[in-house]
């Protein structure tokens, strides 16, 4: 009986333990584990329920998907039930999976899809019209999200052909790119920022406010249909290609295989391409084609038995934590960053990570010394999952409580610690670093190092001085020589003649973000209207708030700013927007719809893709009759064959530049 009394314990304990952080990541988007973590906390439960099925609890969280509809939003009671998907963690498990299929139907297709991590939905259109959108909710009742998802321009409005009705089933991301920069800005604000993508796409969409989700750059792809009129949908493969006929967004790679060999082979092949992808995926999904098929499987409830989720293991590493350094933001927050040995993650190989503020040290206990475990989260940005063990005799760590730059004492804002010294160089180190930045001026050469080895020579104190700075001055640095002197130099006069959205933007007003300063820029057409601009002004400019309004005036108020908006003119950078612009619809890829495949050389594919749509064109991931071409780079994926079959025009990276080349010479 003891034993027995020891496993309903234990069944009670992991019961509270998953329903508390089923509520931290479905209703606050703020979890605490990883995902893996979480899965393990509850297979261990399900094996223990099967076990022991006397202890099951009626409203156990392995019946359950997600959580309850929050009380923000309209309640929508789904027709169709969004159930999840069962795991596997081993190709076994997928044979297991097939096994059952097989005793049910003797031949069967299958299809394998990326599992983009996003936020379900449920999209509704009625004659071609979308006229609700929700989120999953439990799987019966979701949030009623429409004004939301309309700020998607993912999510077409109207579809290209009047479908009396249609409920399709997708996913809300948000893209690995907009992530970053997200927390970034989010760090630099002072603001906790989400812990991943799926995180950020959850928060995002869940706003009361939909200009705020408008803000966040989500995106929306279609990956299943739940209920259809009018139309005879036969296989996966096939729905998928009906609904990029609607002009809907769906998963890329939809392909289908005569066996679960094939599907493994192709499992792995996403996971090699998981780089290539603006989403993140932890995993990929296997389906039955067969809508007939599906329909004799059936499903149990929670999970369809026609379907499973194969899910990739977590990249994570053990390390030593050697240090912890604290880097001074543009804000003047003091963020303790990790220092440890070397370790390789997604390709890469990092020794450092964010440890965002003293309350994260805190719960985790994380010291000098320890050894920690390293994840990248969406597949980018490195983080501390948590201690893994103490060194011997170590003690807590505090962030200091003065400045390690200027010696200023320091104040606590809610969960940071900030400089307020407003002359702490520390914060101009920051300020010019933005302002060189790829983003900002695009000042080639000047890169973060650069930039503190002048400021540590006292050759620069600020921005001004940039375009100050004289070939003799640089040369003199190490690491310089005359060529890598006059290129620098060379490279920071040609800054001069930038778009002023960019002198704009590298200011780094709190708040302003590129889209605004082209928005700002527009209306504007010289720079220097903007110093006398009101916050009734700016307000009128679509997009931007009180806040932001306030923020710009705030700053071009100042004898600081002035001040350098003068020395700036007079040094000749340009404030005013060109309004001639070339004739889009003449532009190469004007109007076409472009794929890429394979790994592009000779520059990063957030290069290829600004060439692609500043000539006019869209990228899209997934190759269909409506593609126009496909850009294939080294090792190209199956998107290749695809295209093959379609007779879709292939470019290769160098044709691709020639084409570029061409038009510019034009």
């Amino acid at each position: 009986m003891q034993e027995l009394e020891r496993i309903r314990e234990k069944i009670k304990k992991l019961t509270e333990k998953i329903n508390y952080h089923n509520n931290l990541y479905y209703s606050k988007s703020n979890p605490e584990i990883s995902d893996f973590e979480y899965d393990m906390l509850l297979r261990t439960l399900s094996d223990l329920e099967e076990k022991y099925p006397q202890f099951k609890n009626k409203h156990s969280p392995t019946l359950k998907i997600g959580e309850k509809a929050s009380t923000y939003f309209e309640k929508v009671i789904h027709k169709v039930f969004m159930g999840s998907l069962k795991n596997a963690y081993s190709f076994e498990e997928l044979l297991k999976f097939e096994e059952s299929v097989k005793e049910k139907i003797d031949s069967v297709e299958y299809v394998v899809e990326p599992k983009v991590d996003g936020l379900s939905i449920s999209l509704e259109y009625k004659n071609g019209v979308l006229i609700r959108g929700s989120t999953r909710g439990d799987g019966f009742e979701g949030e009623d999200v429409t004004e939301n998802l309309k700020t998607l321009n993912t999510i077409p409005k109207h579809l290209y052909k009047a479908v009396p009705f249609l409920e399709v089933r997708g996913e809300v991301y948000m893209p690995l790119n907009t992530f970053y920069e997200l927390t970034e800005k989010q760090k630099k604000l002072g603001q906790t920022p989400f812990k991943n993508p799926r995180n950020a796409a959850a928060g995002s969409l869940r706003q009361k406010n939909a200009f705020i989700t408008s803000k966040r750059g989500l995106k929306a792809v279609c990956f299943n249909i739940q209920q259809i009129e009018g139309v005879n949908i036969k296989t996966q493969y096939e729905a998928i290609d009906f609904l990029n006929s609607l002009g809907l967004k769906t998963v890329p790679e939809s392909l289908a295989f005569g066996n679960m060999k094939d599907c493994m082979q192709k499992i792995h092949d996403i996971e090699q391409e998981k780089p290539y992808y603006d989403f993140e995926i932890d995993g990929a999904v296997v389906k039955v084609n067969s809508i007939h098929h599906r329909e004799i499987l059936g499903s149990n409830a929670k999970y369809p038995k026609w379907a499973i989720a194969f899910k990739y293991p977590p990249k994570e590493k053990e390390t030593i934590l050697k240090n912890i350094e604290i880097s001074v933001g543009r804000s003047g927050n003091l963020t303790p960053i990790a220092i440890f040995n070397p370790i390789t993650l997604a390709k890469t190989t990092i020794n450092k990570a964010s440890l965002h503020n003293q309350d994260f040290i805190d719960k985790n206990d994380i010291r000098i010394g320890d050894t920690i475990l390293v994840r990248k989260a969406g597949e980018i940005i490195p983080e501390v999952v948590k201690s893994v063990c103490h060194q011997e005799n170590s003690t807590p760590y505090k962030i200091p409580n003065i400045c390690p730059v200027c010696k200023h004492e320091v104040i606590k804002i809610n969960a940071f610690v900030r400089c307020i010294n407003p002359s702490c160089p520390a914060t101009a180190l920051q300020n010019i670093i933005h302002f060189a930045s790829k983003e900002a001026m695009n000042i080639a050469g000047l890169g973060e190092k650069t930039v503190e080895i002048l400021v540590k020579k006292k050759l620069i104190k600020n921005i001004y001085d940039l375009y100050t700075l004289t070939k003799e001055d640089v040369v003199k640095l190490d690491g310089f020589r005359e060529k890598s002197a006059k290129n620098l130099i060379d490279a920071i006069e040609k800054s001069k003649e930038n778009p002023p959205w960019r002198l704009l933007f590298g200011l780094g007003i709190k708040g302003v973000g590129q889209k605004t300063t082209k928005t700002i820029c527009e209306k504007y057409k010289n720079m220097l209207n903007l110093t006398t601009a009101t916050v009734e002004d700016l307000m009128q400019i679509k997009d931007i708030g009180r806040v932001v309004a306030e923020n710009i005036v705030k700053y071009f108020s100042s004898n600081e700013a002035k001040n350098l908006i003068t020395k700036l003119k007079d040094k000749g950078l340009n404030f005013t927007t060109n309004p001639v612009e070339k004739n889009k619809e003449n532009l190469i890829f004007a109007g076409l719809s472009v794929a890429v495949t394979g790994k592009i050389l000779n520059m990063s594919r957030e290069e290829l893709i600004s060439l692609v749509e500043k000539n006019g064109g869209r990228i899209v991931n997934t190759v269909s009759y409506k593609t126009t071409y496909l850009i294939a780079g080294k090792n190209p994926g199956s998107k290749l064959n695809k295209a093959k079959n379609l007779n879709i025009n292939i470019l290769t990276e160098d044709e691709f530049v020639n084409l570029i080349n061409k038009e510019m010479e034009e």
